[in-house]
C-alpha cells in the first residue's frame, strides 16, 4: 500500500507525523492508500522552506517567472490524461469530467503567463515641483492555499499559478480524501523549473489547517470548502492578520420561466445537477418552476435522468460514485427525509443498478419534486445527485426565494425574455448569473466567488482579484534632491 506524504524543497517529504487517513477508490470501496496527516512540526518544515525560497523568487525577474509558467503550461498540456485518471482514482468522478477539471485549471494557468502586464504600476511626473511618485505591486511571501476533495486539481490551480506568477511561494494543502494530485502537480513544477521550496505541499487535517492559519510566516490563506469552515477559517486568518479568501458552500438555483424552451431547459438541468455526481459547488441542486410549466419540465427531466449510467469511471460510465461511503449515506439521508416531509420522489437514486463493484458508493440520479422552502433537502447544501424542484407562481416569487437563501454562490434563469434576463441579473443577489448557462463559471481574466454566505473576505478568486489578493501595493515618492529644497519647515507637507 502506497504512503502518500509531503513535498518540500522540491522532493518527497516523509515527516515525523505517525497519523495517517486511509485513501479510498470510491468506485470499488478498496483502500488504495495511505495519506500521511502532518503534525504541528510538519507543518512549520514545510512553511519554512517555503519563507526560505521567498526572497529569492521574489527578486527572480518577471522574464524568468512566466517563462516557467509556459513550461509548466505545456507539461500540463502534455500530460493531463496522468492527472485526470489519479483524480478519478481516489475522487471517483469519470475521466472526461476529471480531464475536464484540469483544462480549466490550464486556462488560469495560461491567465497567469500574462502576469507581467497586470503587475504593471503608475508613475506621475512632477506631481509636486520636482517630485515624483510611483506605485509597484509586490508579492507577499508565503501563502497557503487549503483545498477541497471535489476538485483535487482545478481548485488549487484558482489560486497557485497566480501567486507563484506574482512572485510568492505557496504551501498547498489539499484534501486528505484525494491527496494524490497535490504531489502530481508538485514534481510537475520541479520538472518545469520553479526552484526548490517555492511551491510545497503538506498533507493533513485540522491540526495542519491550524498551523497555517496562525503561523506568522504565512501571509495569506486561500480556503475553499463548506460555509462553517470558510467562517472559521475567515475568523482564525485575519485574527492572525492574515489576508483570507475563503469560498464557502452553495445552494444554486436554477429559475426556468414560462416561456422559455423547456428540452434547452431540461438539458441543462440534468447535466448541471448530476454532473460530478452533484459534488460540485457550481451545481444546480434547487430547480425554480415558474407557472404552469412544471409539470412539463420534470418530466422531461426525469426522462433525461433516467437515461444516465452511473457506474465506475474508468469504464464508460458518464456519473460516477460519490467520495466516501458515509458521504454516500449522508445524500440519501436527505431523500429519505424530503419524502417524509411531504416531495415527491420523481427518481429515486437510492435504487440505482450501477455499473461497477457492488462496493462503490453509489447513488444514482434523484429528483425530489414538490420540495418546500422549510424541508432540509432545500436548507442544506447537500453535495450529492438530489435535484429539488420547487414551484412558484410568478417571477417575482422566483427571485424573492432565490435572494432569501443564505449562499449567494450561483444561480442560472432560463427564459427567451431578453427584458426578465437583464432584471434577473440586476436584482439577484448572487455572484456568479447565467442567462441560459446552467453552471456560469466565469473565465480565467473574470473573478470566480459568490456573496452572502458563500464567500468570506473581500477578494474572489483568480482574475484580477486574484491578482490583487496575492499583491500589495506600495507608493514611492522621489526627489532628487535640489539646493534650492534645503531648509527647516516643520509644516505639513504641501505640492506646490
Amino acid at each position: 500500500m502506497q504512503t502518500i506524504a509531503h513535498w518540500l524543497d522540491g522532493k518527497p517529504f516523509a515527516g515525523t507525523s505517525e497519523s495517517t487517513a486511509p485513501v479510498t477508490n470510491p468506485a470499488t470501496g478498496v483502500v488504495t492508500g495511505q495519506v500521511t496527516l502532518a503534525n504541528q512540526a510538519d507543518v512549520r518544515a514545510v512553511v519554512n522552506a517555503a519563507a526560505a525560497a521567498f526572497p529569492a523568487w521574489r527578486d527572480a525577474s518577471l522574464a524568468k517567472r512566466t517563462q516557467v509558467l509556459f513550461r509548466y503550461r505545456e507539461l500540463l498540456n502534455a500530460r493531463k490524461e496522468e492527472l485526470a485518471a489519479l483524480i478519478t482514482a481516489e475522487h471517483g468522478k469519470v475521466l472526461s469530467d476529471a480531464l475536464g477539471e484540469v483544462q480549466r485549471g490550464l486556462e488560469i494557468i495560461e491567465f497567469a503567463c500574462g502576469i507581467p502586464h497586470l503587475l504593471k504600476g503608475g508613475y506621475t511626473e512632477n506631481a509636486s515641483t520636482k517630485v515624483d511618485i510611483f506605485s509597484v505591486r509586490q508579492p507577499l511571501g508565503p501563502v497557503a492555499v487549503i483545498s477541497p476533495f471535489n476538485f483535487p486539481a482545478m481548485v488549487p490551480m484558482w489560486f497557485f499559478p497566480v501567486a507563484i506568477a506574482a512572485g510568492n511561494t505557496v504551501v498547498l494543502k489539499p484534501s486528505e480524501k484525494d491527496p494524490s494530485a497535490s504531489l502530481w502537480m508538485a514534481a510537475l513544477w520541479q520538472e518545469a523549473g520553479l526552484p526548490d521550496g517555492v511551491f510545497n505541499v503538506v498533507q493533513g487535517d485540522k491540526v495542519a489547517v491550524d498551523e497555517l492559519l496562525d503561523n506568522p510566516a504565512i501571509k495569506s490563506v486561500s480556503f475553499v470548502g463548506s460555509t462553517p469552515i470558510a467562517r472559521y477559517v475567515y475568523q482564525r486568518g485575519t485574527a492572525a492578520g492574515k489576508r483570507v479568501q475563503a469560498l464557502g458552500g452553495a445552494k444554486n438555483h436554477m429559475v426556468v420561466l414560462p416561456d422559455a424552451d423547456l428540452d434547452l431547459a431540461a438539458d441543462a438541468a440534468v447535466n448541471a445537477g448530476f454532473g460530478s455526481a452533484g459534488e460540485r459547488c457550481m451545481a444546480i441542486s434547487a430547480l425554480v418552476a415558474v407557472g404552469p410549466i412544471a409539470d412539463e419540465l420534470v418530466s422531461r427531466i426525469a426522462e433525461r435522468a433516467k437515461t444516465i449510467r452511473t457506474g465506475d469511471g474508468t469504464r464508460g460510465a458518464e456519473m460516477g460514485p460519490l467520495v466516501t461511503r458515509a458521504h454516500r449515506d449522508r445524500v440519501a439521508s436527505y431523500i429519505d427525509a424530503g419524502e417524509s416531509a411531504g416531495a415527491t420522489v420523481v427518481l429515486d437514486g437510492r435504487t440505482v443498478a450501477a455499473e461497477g463493484d457492488a462496493d462503490g458508493f453509489w447513488l444514482g440520479p434523484t429528483i425530489l419534486d414538490n420540495v418546500g422552502p422549510e424541508m432540509s433537502a432545500y436548507t442544506d447544501e447537500i453535495f450529492g445527485p438530489v435535484l429539488s424542484v420547487l414551484r412558484v407562481d410568478s417571477y417575482d416569487d422566483a427571485l424573492a426565494l432565490v435572494n432569501a437563501n443564505p449562499y449567494g454562490n450561483g444561480t442560472a434563469l432560463f427564459t427567451n425574455d431578453g427584458g426578465a434576463a437583464r432584471r434577473f441579473h440586476n436584482e439577484v443577489e448572487v455572484g456568479m448569473v447565467g442567462i441560459n448557462v446552467p453552471i456560469p463559471v466565469p473565465m480565467a481574466y473574470y473573478s470566480f466567488g459568490g456573496w452572502k454566505n458563500s464567500l468570506f473576505g473581500d477578494s474572489h478568486a483568480h482574475g484580477i482579484d486574484g491578482v490583487h489578493f496575492f499583491t500589495r501595493t506600495k507608493a514611492v515618492t522621489t526627489r532628487w534632491l535640489d539646493p534650492s529644497h534645503g531648509g527647516l519647515n516643520l509644516g505639513f507637507p504641501q505640492n506646490h
